[in-house]
């Protein structure tokens, strides 16, 4: 089977190296991809709009299309693949307002009953600061919308929930602050049966010490270390299922594979936030754990036959250590020289590309803010981590950093 992967950052590359090795596929392309995708798949740069996907997949019997990032999920590029006979992977537009409106998420988790933080929808700055000054802080001020991953902010002062209104465009949600481990609970969804895909936990602000700006992610452990078996069966019995069965009873059933952040407050787990699509860096830490044929995982949730999958995984841990580009995540410097990727592949890890290109001369560059992302597996998450650091001190990239502390706690 020829398939067609969107996306040029370190989750696709990951989706691209765990495809690449299933005897079932044919061609694989990525559109637009990245210099360490290239290794993998075919990259493309396609036209503008849902149009020019549709017209590549159909001039080369693409049989799947794999949308790995947000917003052309939101934006509807399922739909119009579907709408011209073309399988595709990831949720429709309608599914997936439970990325594009936190608005609309909590509305449907009031609805149903799932357990998540308090919470208030404001589309004007003076109502939103009037909530703020009557309600107890700290409170967690996030834009409605669309946001990276970095729209989040947790203000514990009336002043910093006031500065962050003026930052966030757009309409915002206000929540009760919760306390507690966070994890990352990836579901896979044929809009009917659900099938658990691992967990994670994510690394967002950018210093050591979760220290700094939030960011699209520093790093990953996976699975999830506080997410136990019974915290995990009750997320999937109070929080995701639940949805799902909403979802359907609107008349817009998921498919695709569902993120749920979580935090595991001392009453439970509670919904902080749905994507719906695979994260980064928890893709990455993922994948290298998966043993099963993702293909095959992906198809199930197309064709509406998860309830026969099994997935297989890799006994252990993964730690994903991301490298990003000075001055991320304000002002990332682009352009510097990346070296010692084979060094440090070499060295056991598999080093996944976000932001990276090639330049005439061969030289492998930083483009973007979060460039690469370093993954190692082994026994235990502290054998993972010394294993994901040491490749590191392989790469010789001195317009670049890391976090020191991924896996850790």
């Amino acid at each position: 089977m020829n398939l067609l992967v969107i996306g040029g950052g370190g989750r696709e590359h990951a989706l691209c190296w765990k495809l690449r090795q299933s005897a079932k596929v044919g061609r694989l392309w990525c559109a637009p991809g990245n210099a360490g995708i290239a290794a993998v798949a075919e990259c493309v740069t396609l036209g503008d709009g849902h149009a020019a996907v549709v017209d590549f997949a159909r001039a080369h019997d693409v049989g799947l299309v794999v949308v790995g990032p947000e917003a052309p999920l939101v934006g509807g590029l399922v739909d119009a693949l579907r709408s011209a006979g073309i399988r595709a992977f990831g949720p429709t537009a309608a599914a997936a307002r439970l990325e594009g409106s936190k608005g609309f998420t909590k509305a449907l988790c009031a609805r149903a009953n799932i357990p998540t933080a308090a919470f208030a929808r404001f589309g004007s700055g003076a109502a939103a600061r009037a909530y703020v000054a009557a309600h107890p802080l700290p409170v967690v001020v996030k834009a409605d919308g669309l946001a990276a991953g970095k729209g989040v902010v947790i203000a514990h002062t009336a002043a910093e929930a006031s500065a962050a209104l003026d930052e966030l465009p757009g309409p915002v949600v206000i929540e009760a602050f919760l306390t507690g481990p966070e994890a990352s609970l990836f579901v896979l969804c044929d809009g009917t049966d659900i099938l658990p895909l691992g967990s994670a936990q994510d690394y967002k602000r950018v210093g050591d010490g979760d220290t700094g700006p939030n960011t699209g992610g520093m790093g990953a452990v996976s699975p999830a270390p506080a997410l136990t078996p019974d915290l995990e069966r009750r997320a999937l019995a109070e929080i995701v299922a639940p949805t799902v069965a909403a979802l359907a009873a609107m008349g817009t059933p998921f498919t695709g594979v569902l993120f749920a952040g979580l935090m595991l407050t001392p009453t439970g787990p509670q919904l902080i936030e749905y994507n719906v699509r695979f994260g980064d860096p928890e893709a990455q830490a993922l994948m290298v754990r998966l043993d099963s044929d993702l293909l095959d995982l992906l198809l199930a949730t197309c064709d509406g036959t998860l309830a026969d999958a099994r997935p297989v995984w890799r006994a252990g841990a993964s730690v994903a250590v991301v490298m990003a580009a000075n001055g991320y995540p304000a002002a990332p410097v682009i352009g510097s020289v990346i070296a010692g990727v084979e060094a440090a592949e070499a060295n056991g890890a598999t080093v996944f590309h976000a932001g990276t290109a090639r330049v005439p001369d061969g030289a492998l560059i930083a483009i973007g803010g979060r460039v690469l992302a370093v993954t190692a597996t082994a026994a235990t998450v502290g054998e993972a981590r010394a294993a994901a650091y040491a490749a590191v001190g392989k790469i010789d990239w001195p317009g670049g950093f890391c976090r020191r502390d991924i896996g850790g706690s």
